[in-house]
């Protein structure tokens, strides 16, 4: 398993996470009802957490608590911060197929150049 799919494990209980980020369970349901996390359910549809859902409440705590944002504004930023990530992966993968690309075409190159 990937370090992101590990990330993407669902481990906690509401009560745990509520806990960690020092917030009313409440708060967590209701960020759920806006559709700034997504928890997983269990099959007793129980709410269960992820080590990234952590991350992702975290964020949206400190854009809140700390720097007063309101929750539409936090929407924005957090679909932005969704947008780069995704743009720099595709960023990476386009790299490494351009940096496979030039390798061949150097070994290409190589087997035309006469022998010296």
């Amino acid at each position: 398993m990937s370090e992101k799919e590990a990330s993407r494990e669902p481990l906690y209980y509401i009560s745990v996470v509520a806990k960690m980020l020092e917030v009313h369970p409440q708060t967590l349901r209701h960020y759920e009802r806006l559709g700034l996390v997504r928890p997983h359910r269990s099959d007793g549809n129980v709410r269960l957490y992820s080590p990234y859902d952590v991350e992702r409440l975290r964020k949206i705590c400190r854009l809140s608590y700390e720097l007063g944002v309101n929750l539409a504004g936090i929407e924005v930023i957090l679909n932005l911060l969704d947008r780069v990530e995704q743009l720099q992966q595709e960023m990476h993968k386009l790299e490494a197929e351009y940096q496979a690309a030039i390798q061949r075409l150097r070994e290409r190159l190589r087997e035309l150049e006469p022998d010296s």
